[in-house]
């Protein structure tokens, strides 16, 4: 792959964080709009945390189906496609009348994620010389928490505007531009149709073959959901549990953006440590305990404890946690069979993540509708946190037979 007119424009590697940062804003764009279209539409705390949640249904049913989709479309065209699913996604939601139809684009928009998130790290891999792959993948681990950010400090203030309509269409023009920026600037490349492809099937699914048939990505991918489950449930709640206390909307997503960037913290810092040798596994468990820690103090010590501290805790459980996804980002480019099948390994990835952002919300809102209030959100938190934990102890492992 040739990268052309790099001189006269943002680096393609960064410019392919950026497709990330729009497709996360989608994703980010709900969690202030969350009380408003709770009472547009009359959904309960649990439907809420569906509708919060299912924007990853595509990637926790397709993942693997789409990464066979986006190695036979090419990189660059799967990455047009995910924001070309973005933009029409949020613009039909915006227009939507029902809770329903509502429903049906936010899982439309996870399709658009899912093409976004499983061709980036590949096209990122091939767009940067070795030396710069973790610094790289630790950036690209940004993109989540970056655009979550964004979207929960603008959205209270476009919705004052204009509505929950216009924050909707709003992303749908950023999404729109910046996939004509990205087909105008990416070096072009050939679809890929696979050694053999013409002989049967078989050469068809070798990647998935090969991701599948390795511990490596197995490994990595339940650790990625039980880190996902944990972070989702807190972002998405957090303005719902200011709210509630009496924050104003502007102020609660300014607080929620302020976590969710301090998550870019980590995801940076895991490059540079893993850059300078220090080890994946120290650097997962830290970021599993300290998440747990955080979540308790958080939500089980809201009546024991001033705000300053459980805002300090959770700040801490997001940028100390950031180090999780940045690390097995990377870790998984390193045990992916061979190069073809890192689109499927990313995306065995991306799918158990989705699963744990799926399961986590909801899971984490029927636990607290039941047993006593936001101050006991902290189990479900803290069991992710520690399956994480004891499932990092394997990633040396995965890593000595890659």
């Amino acid at each position: 792959m040739r990268v052309t007119r790099a001189r006269h424009v943002l680096a393609p590697d960064v410019l392919v964080l950026l497709c990330g940062v729009v497709a996360a804003m989608h994703v980010g764009k709900l969690p202030t709009a969350l009380p408003v279209l709770r009472e547009a539409f009359g959904l309960s705390l649990v439907a809420s945390g569906f509708l919060l949640s299912l924007v990853q249904a595509a990637a926790m049913t397709l993942a693997l189906a789409v990464g066979l989709a986006v190695d036979r479309l090419g990189l660059r065209t799967a990455l047009l496609v995910g924001l070309a699913l973005l933009a029409l996604a949020s613009a039909a939601g915006g227009a939507a009348a029902e809770a329903t139809t509502v429903f049906f684009w936010r899982a439309t928009e996870g399709l658009g994620f899912l093409f976004i998130t499983l061709a980036a790290p590949a096209l990122i891999r091939r767009l940067v010389p070795p030396q710069r792959l973790n610094v790289s993948m630790g950036l690209w681990g940004t993109y989540m928490p970056s655009g979550t950010a964004l979207a929960l400090l603008a959205g209270p203030w476009v919705m004052a505007a204009v509505g929950w309509p216009g924050w909707w269409w709003l992303l749908a023009a950023v999404a729109a531009v910046v996939g004509l920026w990205a087909a105008r600037i990416l070096p072009a490349e050939t679809p890929s149709p696979g050694p053999g492809a013409a002989s049967g099937s078989g050469s068809w699914f070798a990647p998935v073959r090969d991701t599948l048939s390795a511990p490596g990505p197995w490994l990595l991918a339940v650790t990625f959901g039980a880190y996902s489950s944990q972070w989702l449930t807190v972002i998405g709640f957090l303005p719902t549990l200011y709210g509630e206390a009496g924050v104003a909307p502007a102020t609660a997503g300014a607080l929620t953006a302020g976590v969710a960037l301090a998550n870019v913290v980590g995801n940076v810092a895991s490059g540079r440590l893993l850059q300078r040798g220090a080890s994946p596994v120290t650097l997962l468990i830290t970021g599993f305990v300290t998440m747990a820690l955080g979540a308790f103090v958080t939500f089980g010590l809201e009546n024991s404890l001033v705000f300053a501290t459980r805002y300090a805790a959770v700040l801490l459980f997001s940028a100390v946690g950031g180090l999780i996804p940045g690390t097995l980002f990377a870790t998984a480019v390193r045990v992916a069979p061979n190069e073809r099948s890192v689109p499927s390994v990313v995306g065995w990835l991306i799918q158990w993540s989705a699963l744990g952002q799926f399961v986590g919300p909801p899971l984490a809102a029927w636990w607290t509708s039941h047993h006593g209030g936001w101050s006991t959100t902290w189990v479900t938190t803290t069991a992710a946190a520690g399956l994480g934990a004891m499932l990092s102890l394997g990633v040396s492992g995965a890593l000595r037979k890659s």
